[in-house]
């Protein structure tokens, strides 16, 4: 059914980018309260090779999905050497159920494996039941937490090793 749709490859502060950016936060906000994910995310962290942001566009140009890979490396917040932390997986209601999410997933890992990381990280919350699906689908299991969130009760971790 993802006839047309076409990945690109796209800084993190591209404006089709930021506008998705900015829906994810509000569905966070309704979901979770508060501010949304306040990470801090720099347009660098997801500079190839050390990490890649996508866009998923339909063809009449529209954006309808994004993800993003950034390395980690081991540090108080919990990652590990070799990480690479999925984050901005997003996908506009209109377009959900389509299989972008699985796609821009595929994607991320590939280009993550071939950047010579070992392990997918990812934290999302219990308020994402349809990601969490989605991460338990596709081979991801529950980690040790990590990241700015790992002290709330809320936030789920997951990890999947990425293996040549």
């Amino acid at each position: 059914m993802s006839h047309g749709i076409q990945l690109r490859a796209l800084p993190y502060d591209h404006p089709d980018a930021v506008k998705l950016n900015d829906q994810v936060q509000l569905e966070y906000q309704a979901r979770y309260g508060g501010e949304g994910d306040v990470t801090p995310l720099d347009p660098a962290m997801f500079a190839p090779p050390s990490g890649l942001y996508l866009l998923a566009y339909d063809a009449s140009g529209t954006p309808m999905a994004s993800g993003g890979w950034r390395s980690q490396d081991e540090n108080d917040e919990g990652y590990a050497d070799g990480d690479a932390e999925l984050k901005r997986m997003y996908v506009v209601p209109e377009a959900r159920g389509l299989g972008l999410a699985r796609r821009i997933l595929a994607e991320l890992e590939a280009d993550a494996r071939a950047a010579g990381r070992t392990r997918m990280v990812l934290e999302t919350g219990d308020q994402q039941p349809e990601a969490i699906a989605l991460y338990l689908s596709s081979g991801y299991t529950p980690s040790a937490k990590f990241g700015h969130y790992r002290h709330y009760d809320s936030s789920r971790c997951m990890a999947k090793p990425l293996l040549p």
